[in-house]
């Protein structure tokens, strides 16, 4: 599909998420790419640095370091007593050691002992949930991912379904279900992107256009999956919310 475009002589190309940013950066190094929800630009080798990408693309990241470390300190706060937390990747990403080391040094941070799962697809997320379960874990963190996104919903499902408490990077997944998100508006990002667009048919020159990092980021709670899950809730906490649904 990459290739496809590229034959078409376009005079710009967007590529959205970590698995499809980087086919587009092999179809081309002449045509400018703007990648979208990136988590590690420079670890998937898109961009030099990110305040100088130096090739044919740059772009917007949706990953900050910090971003993990506030997901389990939110989780520990609504949780009395969080001791094992579980963290859900997909192995086959570029990206899955990096938010693996971590969630491992945010957890150590937090007094938390943090196990790893792994799943690839749908078939092999539900036996991942089941160890969780069979493991003690009390609480799930997902990070940026195609699979995870595409299958917001029933891994939602599972997690209530074993009473796992799930916090997410994002509205769109903590729609789905989850109970907790923390993480940058994916909807500014997608509106920032054009921007670059804008830029660079402007005659910008991508490999001069710094790497934009999350801006705004939100903290929001579902409470109708806390209520599934019998948890409270502390106040505090909802007080920090960006926003809490119902």
């Amino acid at each position: 599909m990459a290739a496809e475009l590229v034959s078409l002589k376009v005079d710009a190309l967007i590529g959205v998420g970590s698995q499809t940013a980087p086919y587009v950066k092999n179809a081309t190094t002449t045509i400018p790419i703007i990648f979208v929800f990136s988590p590690d630009p420079v670890g998937t080798k898109l961009v030099a640095s990110l305040a100088r990408p130096g090739g044919n693309a740059t772009g917007l990241t949706n990953f900050a370091a910090d971003l993990i470390g506030k997901r389990l300190q939110f989780l520990k706060l609504a949780i009395p007593g969080l001791s094992r937390v579980a963290l859900l990747v997909n192995p086959s990403t570029q990206v899955a050691r990096l938010y693996i080391d971590v969630t491992q040094a945010a957890a150590a941070k937090l007094d938390l002992i943090n196990h790893t799962f792994e799943a690839q697809t749908r078939d092999e997320l539900e036996p991942a949930f089941d160890k969780m379960a069979q493991s003690g874990i009390q609480a799930v963190t997902i990070n940026s991912e195609g699979v995870a996104f595409q299958h917001k919903e029933f891994i939602a499902k599972l997690a209530v379904a074993r009473r796992l408490p799930l916090s997410v990077w994002s509205r769109e997944t903590l729609e789905a279900g989850a109970l907790m998100s923390y993480g940058p508006d994916q909807v500014a990002i997608c509106r920032r992107a054009a921007v670059f667009v804008d830029k660079i048919l402007k005659g910008a020159n991508p490999a001069e256009l710094p790497v934009e990092e999350p801006t705004k980021v939100e903290f929001l709670i579902n409470l109708k999956t806390a209520r599934a899950l019998g948890i409270s809730i502390p106040y505090s906490l909802l007080a920090n919310a960006d926003e809490v649904i119902e």
